[in-house]
């Protein structure tokens, strides 16, 4: 391996086996430099409480310079090179982890939140917002749509759609009655030029709300199309 970012190219099983006796933190660095496929393979060999310390650490990621990074690489393989890189590079984040969750089996993705939000809560929303963002509404089924309209403030919403594509805009529009998207629709229209901070804000606050619904077990989220029913 002469740098980190080959390891994608090696044996999941045998590269978990190999990292699992390091520390989190330098588990981390490993798999910010995989892909993310590869890296969930990874992350899914781990030992458990080990996977939760690792995404931790991969989340407060920012910024690693070319000598840690070389330094890290050492402890792994004597043979390793060094990476030439020059300036600093950014790996890991919240952005990372969610797309990393995003990846692996649902079940696994909850245990690790779950660990993560024993070890820092405000970190595990903060990953929970990116793996769900309101494009993903559009895969949310209508019934659990339904729901939500029925719990969320009007001018909230038409803030929120001002800044979503059609495909979603129709989507929500389907789960109206024609009377409601006609108003929604006028709402939105005089609501004028609205800043883009304020179209995020309410995208946020419709996520927030339907994240609490889905706790409460009045929403779906997500389509586990894939999940097979036990008799």
């Amino acid at each position: 391996m002469r740098n980190l970012n080959t390891l994608q190219k090696a044996d999941p099983q045998q590269l978990a086996k190999f990292i699992q006796g390091e520390h989190p933190q330098t588990i981390a660095l490993v798999l910010a430099h995989m892909s993310g496929k590869a890296a969930s393979a990874v992350l899914a060999m781990l030992p458990e409480k080990l996977r939760g310390q690792a995404v931790v650490r991969m989340a407060q990621m920012q910024q690693f310079s070319p000598e840690m990074v070389q330094k890290i690489s050492l402890i792994l393989s004597r043979k390793m090179l060094s990476l030439g890189e020059q300036s600093r590079r950014g790996f890991g984040g919240v952005k990372a982890v969610a797309d990393l969750l995003n990846t692996v089996d649902s079940r696994l993705s909850t245990t690790i939140l779950e660990a993560v939000e024993q070890d820092s809560p405000q970190l595990a929303v903060s990953i929970r917002n990116f793996m769900f963002t309101f494009e993903d509404f559009l895969e949310v089924p209508e019934a659990s749509i339904r729901e939500l309209l029925g719990q969320l403030d009007k001018k909230s919403l038409g803030m929120a759609l001002k800044g979503a594509s059609e495909d979603l805009k129709n989507h929500f529009f389907k789960c109206m009655s024609t009377r409601a998207v006609e108003m929604l629709k006028e709402d939105m229209e005089s609501l004028g030029p609205i800043r883009s901070r304020e179209v995020n804000q309410a995208q946020q606050d419709s996520i927030a709300l339907a994240r609490k619904l889905e706790t409460q077990g009045k929403m779906v989220l997500k389509n586990e199309a894939e999940d097979a029913f036990v008799v």
